[in-house]
């Protein structure tokens, strides 16, 4: 069902709430205290409790975080480029990239 929800989540706030609850729910699984993954994370424990509570926090905390869990692997497929399937789908990505500052 979590799987199934991440991809239905259409508003920033609604992403960054399903990443807060996934983190939560990573850190219960692993058996961690907040205080126990804060200092793991190195970042406060109130910036932690505000993160899984409300989704809000820096792209910093989010990686911190993220390492803390081992789930950093999570962030190679953001913004990854795309992925190919014919070379007319390369010769059109080429030709989209040719833009230059004038």
């Amino acid at each position: 069902m979590l799987a199934e929800n991440f991809f239905h989540l259409h508003t920033p706030a609604e992403i960054r709430q399903g990443l807060a609850a996934r983190a939560k729910a990573a850190r219960l699984d692993q058996n961690l205290s907040q205080q126990s993954l804060a200092e793991k994370a190195g970042i406060s424990l109130g910036s932690l409790k505000r993160f899984e509570r409300t989704g809000l926090g820096s792209i910093s905390l989010l990686v911190q975080v993220a390492f803390a869990l081992r789930h950093e692997r999570g962030f190679e497929t953001l913004f990854a480029p795309p992925q190919f399937k014919t070379i007319e789908d390369v010769l059109d990505s080429d030709k989209k990239r040719q833009r230059g500052r004038r």
